[in-house]
């Protein structure tokens, strides 16, 4: 993460014109014609977040933790683009894309640790009896 976002320049020359290509190639795409280099551009900050989210669950922290986690340390990368380094651009857009990156990685960890708990669930003692059961 602090690679992409604070280092000096945005993206490799030879990065962005293969993003470019790709954004063009979609675009060619029937129905894929709202692809834009934006919208990659917004898509993979939301990713680049989702991680943060799935680890405060993971560590046992409350879904707000992650919400507010995202949206400091965003807060943060974007404030370090605006002061220290010229060649960045500074974007509320970043700070909505990576906080709610950090949102769909909370609701991902939840519904995933819902899940688990329900499988364990089933696989309990007293669940054990009916399911190892002889049939009559």
């Amino acid at each position: 993460m602090w690679w992409m976002t604070l280092r000096p320049t945005i993206v490799d020359p030879q990065v962005e014109s293969a993003i470019r290509r790709l954004v063009r190639v979609l675009q060619s795409v029937p129905g894929m014609q709202w692809v834009t280099y934006s919208g990659v551009e917004f898509t993979a900050n939301v990713a680049m977040f989702v991680p943060l989210g799935l680890l405060v669950v993971a560590w046992g922290g409350r879904w707000w933790h992650g919400i507010l986690g995202g949206l400091v340390v965003s807060a943060g990368i974007e404030t370090w683009q605006l002061l220290m380094l010229p060649g960045r651009v500074a974007d509320v857009r970043d700070l909505v894309a990576n906080t709610l990156g950090a949102a769909l990685g909370i609701g991902a960890a939840v519904v995933f640790s819902r899940w688990l708990a329900r499988s364990q669930e089933a696989h309990s003692p007293r669940h054990r009896k009916v399911i190892d059961s002889p049939s009559q």
